[in-house]
């Protein structure tokens, strides 16, 4: 599993930097308003962001492999789609002047699906052969 997540950690983070370099040098020719351009750099950002993240997530898999990364790898992919996704079609749609209202809630889940990973992380890193060990 961690190689079909470390390979969409190479998928999305390409994506992210063609996004992001698009986000840079050719959205200002489609808009100017500045919250479009938040709006589109904010999406680029986390993808790019959760996208090394996942990086890790696969490595770890490799050493520590349980549920517990599995389901911190599908909240991260999930949560880069919805989040992200929802970001750069709303900036789309927005550029359009179509009303993007719709996805308002698809980002909110997104970001929801994120956190999750981070948690899922997290609970991996306290299990240690089922029980929780907190060092200190």
């Amino acid at each position: 599993m961690h190689r079909t997540w470390l390979a969409a950690a190479a998928i999305l983070g390409a994506l992210g930097v063609m996004l992001g370099a698009f986000g840079a040098h050719g959205l200002e020719k489609l808009t100017t308003d500045l919250s479009i351009l938040k709006t589109y750099d904010t999406a680029a950002r986390y993808q790019l962001v959760h996208a090394v993240v996942l990086v890790g997530v696969s490595i770890l898999a490799i050493h520590y492999p349980s549920g517990l990364i599995k389901w911190s790898a599908i909240f991260f992919i999930a949560g880069i789609i919805f989040f992200s996704g929802s970001l750069y079609l709303i900036s789309y749609l927005k550029i359009r002047e179509v009303n993007a209202k719709m996805l308002g809630p698809v980002t909110p889940v997104g970001g929801m699906l994120l956190i999750l990973g981070w948690i899922f992380l997290l609970f991996a890193a306290l299990r240690r052969n089922g029980n929780v060990k907190v060092e200190g």
